[in-house]
């Protein structure tokens, strides 16, 4: 057997054992050397610190510990109550209030993991307690806060600038709109299917109960326009951004709402510290696959195979969709993107694909596995939280899906979703 053959076989078998896909990617790579053989074992360890060390990465633990910060610190509950303020009066305003919360909460931590544990402790319970169906109250949290990774800022856009060398800035700018109308269309799927089933009304709010919120949420709201407008205006770049974030969600915390103390700070950096280690493994071990796999040509043969088969560039891009569709239910983005980007961006370069189109692309394909089963890790914190099957859980999740298939039908075939708004500011790249 090939090398690559090997390490793809090592892969599939390490992550049916169940083995933590950091490792058996890592695992795969020693696995292959030592069959084949004629490769130093040596390029495992340089590889994986090789796809770690970049500066930009280090905006992933910040923006994942100003998410954390945020909800200590009291900046979620606020959020929620202003949402149910303005939705509650609508059927099914609970469920509205949760992709509006999502929504809110996607700018300012940018993975959909953190923020459907987060939103989900509170979210869930509370749906339930109002009428809800347990397994609809989690499907609708899983499948609202996949928008994580689209609206900025974006740990997944972030890996994608590191591996494609795009603009950072860019690919949070292109995210904007796509990100909105994934909300909006979640949005009208939990009222439709609230309406259907009578779910009740959560209650009217006054114009000074809507104020009130309003005043309380300010700081928590303020939060994703500091990170657009301080990257767009030049005052910092991404990684400082990042750390700008941090910051403020510490001085909102402990100054303005005085809820965050030191062992809640304490507590959300031991928290942030597990979950960064995990994903800079993830993507050192992806990295060290990724070389192995070039180092035998396999991405090339690819894009050869699939140029072969193509040279329309929406064919090439429903392809890509139904294969990375396919690659998401089995691995998570960091692994996927490292993998995948060597080998289709430049297939996408010489059809002529605008590469943040095109990353857009890639983004809302690989999230949209955070609801598909069998890994389904959203839909997975979803029914722990709620207490059901994770069967029942799936079964719910199935409107939300098609929504969603709905809008990567857009996002894919309608360039401009993507292109209007970094063309608009920042001039065409």
């Amino acid at each position: 057997m090939a090398l690559a053959e090997i390490l793809l076989v090592a892969v599939a078998v390490l992550m049916l054992l169940a083995v933590p896909v950091a490792f058996s990617l890592i695992a795969a790579a020693v696995i292959a050397i030592l069959w084949v053989g004629g490769i130093n074992l040596m390029i495992v360890p340089q590889q994986v610190i090789s796809g770690v060390d970049s500066l930009l990465l280090l905006a992933i633990p910040f923006f994942l510990l100003a998410g954390d910060l945020m909800t200590a610190g009291g900046m979620t509950d606020r959020l929620l109550a202003f949402t149910n303020a303005i939705l509650g009066r609508f059927r099914g305003g609970l469920a509205m209030s949760n992709v509006a919360s999502a929504t809110f909460m996607s700018g300012i931590s940018g993975s959909a993991v953190a923020d459907t544990s987060a939103l989900g402790r509170v979210l869930i319970p509370a749906m339930v307690k109002e009428g809800y169906s347990p397994g609809f109250a989690a499907a609708l949290t899983a499948a609202a806060n996949i928008v994580g990774p689209i609206i900025p800022p974006s740990i997944t856009f972030v890996i994608i600038g590191v591996l494609t060398n795009l603009s950072v800035t860019r690919l949070f700018l292109a995210g904007v709109f796509p990100g909105f109308l994934y909300a909006a269309v979640m949005l009208a799927m939990a009222w439709w299917i609230s309406r259907v089933r009578a779910y009740p009304v959560h209650g009217k709010s006054s114009g000074a109960e809507i104020r009130r919120t309003f005043r309380a949420a300010f700081w928590a709201l303020m939060m994703p326009v500091l990170i657009i407008v301080g990257i767009r205006t030049g005052v910092f770049n991404v990684t400082e951004c990042s750390a700008v974030a941090v910051l403020y969600a510490l001085a909102v915390g402990t100054l303005a709402y005085r809820e965050l103390t030191p062992k809640l700070i304490m507590q959300a950096l031991v928290r942030t510290a597990r979950t960064t280690a995990v994903i800079m493994l993830v993507i050192g071990g992806a990295q060290a696959m990724s070389w192995l796999l070039a180092y035998q040509n396999v991405p090339q043969q690819v894009a050869d195979w699939m140029l072969a088969a193509t040279t329309n560039p929406l064919v090439f891009l429903f392809l890509v969709n139904v294969f990375l569709l396919l690659i998401g239910t089995f691995l998570e983005n960091g692994p996927a993107l490292v993998m995948l980007a060597p080998v289709l961006y430049p297939i996408a370069a010489k059809l002529g694909i605008d590469p943040i189109h095109f990353s857009m692309v890639i983004a809302l394909n690989l999230v949209l596995g955070l609801i598909t089963p069998p890994v389904a890790i959203s839909l997975a914190i979803g029914s722990l939280i709620a207490r059901v099957p994770s069967r029942e859980v799936t079964r719910e999740v199935v409107p939300f899906f098609m929504a969603a298939m709905g809008v990567l039908a857009v996002v894919t075939f309608v360039p401009a979703v993507s292109l209007w708004l970094p063309n608009l500011l920042m001039g065409k790249g």
